[in-house]
């Protein structure tokens, strides 16, 4: 059987959200009502409740299966295979010459159709 069943969300993750866009707003309102504060410590400050937000928001299902899409995220970047430098300096020359190749094709097109138009005037 292929249905989908409704996964159950702990009553905690709704307040665990709460919090989280509590301690964001705090942070927006606190860096707008404070703007006499110096710089560093108005950043400071947001960079804090944002980390603890982050820290809250991952201890809910939601923030779980993001953690794990960021793990599995990075395991298939270090699986990826990078071209050499030949490679690259290879395939950036032909893609060089295709678009001068191009380049010229459509100045040519487009001074024969200026011919043939100013011909026609």
């Amino acid at each position: 059987m292929n249905a989908k069943t409704k996964t159950q969300v702990p009553a905690l993750d709704w307040f665990k959200w709460f919090v989280v866009v509590a301690l964001i707003a705090a942070a927006v309102v606190g860096n707008a009502i404070y703007d006499e504060v110096a710089l560093l410590a108005r950043v400071a400050g947001v960079v804090v409740l944002a980390l603890i937000a982050v820290a809250i928001a991952m201890t809910t299902a939601k923030g779980r299966e993001v953690n794990q899409l960021r793990k599995e995220a990075w395991t298939e970047v270090r699986r990826m295979v990078r071209p050499t430098r030949q490679e690259t300096m290879q395939t950036t020359l032909v893609v060089i010459a295709f678009v001068l190749v191009v380049a010229l094709v459509l100045w040519l097109a487009d001074s024969i159709i200026s011919f043939l138009i100013s011909l026609a005037i």
